[in-house]
């Protein structure tokens, strides 16, 4: 039954891209504009809407899983090599870009790694 993980997440991903490139074309701008988002979120709300339902098995649910964890990765890998070709056609100024925030956002790491945390309020008695 993984096989209708994969199912729905090819379908997802088919109507992520139809949107991201409907999306481009409403704006005028050559490409897909956020597909991989759109499918992320269609997967998402789409396993939450059938496991309410309760028309999701065990097996689908871990299909689904599977490959959305590798789903991720794997684009993320094929944005990234697109940002970096459009980067080098774009000059100094997209490099200069991308090399700011990506400092300030590891700059903010030890910031939004302590949000959620609970103070340590017991302290180790001797």
């Amino acid at each position: 039954m993984k096989i209708y993980g994969v199912a729905l997440l090819a379908v997802c991903f088919l109507v992520g891209k139809l949107l991201g490139n409907y999306l481009g074309a409403v704006l005028e701008i050559k490409g897909d504009i956020g597909g991989v988002g759109f499918a992320m979120l269609l997967l998402i709300v789409s396993n939450i809407f059938l496991t309410k339902k309760g028309w999701i098995i065990k097996e689908t649910k871990t299909g689904i899983l599977f490959w959305s964890s590798m789903f991720i990765p794997i684009v993320i890998a094929m944005a990234a090599t697109q940002n970096v070709k459009a980067a080098i056609s774009g000059g100094w100024i997209a490099f200069v870009a991308g090399g700011s925030v990506t400092i300030a956002l590891f700059l903010l790491v030890p910031l939004v790694s302590k949000i959620g945390k609970k103070p340590d309020t017991q302290k180790l008695k001797v």
